[in-house]
């Protein structure tokens, strides 16, 4: 018969003595703020750390890598307090940030309503997510970090206000993701489902904030594609360094892609599309939608390697933007 270990509670300050110096730096390492995306189904790329906003200091400050939005993260290594609070709502304000991460060893009822509170009438483009961190054990294993959702953003409830008014283009395009989109979730792959927009794309992240995958439905041309988008400062550096192992990118994916530079824009793309496959024939979507998620795992397992080691030398990227 098997022999079973037990799961044992850890005091959090046993793991973490200091918030500041130790919880801080571990949770703001590449590793482990890719345990917190798992939790909040965001892919997280660190900006800095100690962030000063007015007379306060940040704890973290992380990019969403999907849309390259502000991700502003709280720790507090104890119950949830007022104080607290009051300065993620500042934090907030001062760097416009759109998704508010407030991490604490316990909330308080009151705290956890306060953030549904604001989850439910703030704008959508301010996101509150609440966790409870914990510390577990079997036996004498190294200790497991749990990050528990107390609070998050009330997402369905919002998008249908939103909703309500849309053509019947958007609300096909709407529908049409929404399917993929729930095909991701339950292939639990390596992509994190999203919230479909009522548009003609849909992106995720790939590991670097600039740079995202994109599903595209294009209706006139009848076809839909996989794309990794560059846009910003860095898109041409990051397209030339893909474009270097543009052979070893192809071999590995098993076909020839579509390398667009966009030389008279700030962006730069590489795709591959479905041809034909019409993206208002309801009949053909379980064929599109298999591909598009099907490829898209693909492109991740092949591109992210890549992307997350990009070099980004300031001396590489375009300074017309930092000049501005």
């Amino acid at each position: 018969m098997n022999k079973f270990g037990r799961l044992k509670r850890v005091d959090l300050r046993s793991g973490w003595l200091s918030e500041a110096l130790d919880f801080t730096p571990w949770l703001a390492s590449d590793e482990n703020l890719s345990l917190l995306g798992e939790a909040l189904g965001i892919e997280l790329e660190l900006e800095a750390q100690e962030r000063s906003v007015g007379p306060f200091r940040a704890d973290i400050l992380c990019k969403d890598t999907a849309d390259g939005s502000w991700v502003l993260i709280e720790n507090q290594l104890e119950r949830t307090d007022h104080t607290h609070l009051g300065q993620l709502i500042t934090y907030a304000a001062g760097l416009h940030a759109v998704t508010i991460v407030w991490i604490a060893a316990r909330f308080t009822e009151e705290h956890r309503a306060a953030c549904d509170w604001l989850n439910e009438f703030t704008t959508e483009n301010v996101r509150i997510f609440g966790l409870e961190v914990e510390l577990w054990q079997i036996g004498e294993s190294p200790v497991a970090p749990k990050f528990n959702i107390v609070s998050k953003p009330n997402d369905w409830s919002r998008s249908v206000t939103t909703d309500a008014g849309l053509t019947v283009v958007r609300e096909m395009q709407l529908r049409y993701w929404t399917s993929v989109e729930e095909m991701i979730r339950d292939r639990r792959g390596p992509l994190n489902a999203v919230k479909p927009p009522a548009e003609s794309w849909v992106g995720h992240g790939i590991g670097r904030s600039g740079v995202s995958l994109n599903f595209v439905m294009n209706r006139p041309q009848k076809l839909v594609r996989v794309e990794i988008y560059m846009t910003g400062r860095y898109a041409k550096s990051d397209y030339n360094q893909l474009a270097a192992q543009q052979n070893v990118i192809e071999e590995s994916l098993g076909s020839p892609l579509v390398w667009e530079p966009m030389p008279d824009r700030r962006d730069a793309r590489i795709s591959l599309a479905l041809n034909p496959a019409d993206p208002t024939d309801e009949t053909d979507w379980p064929r599109q939608h298999e591909w598009l998620v099907d490829m898209a795992g693909r492109f991740h397992a092949v591109f992210r390697p890549v992307v997350k080691n990009f070099g980004r030398d300031l001396q590489f990227m375009d300074t017309s933007e930092a000049k501005g």
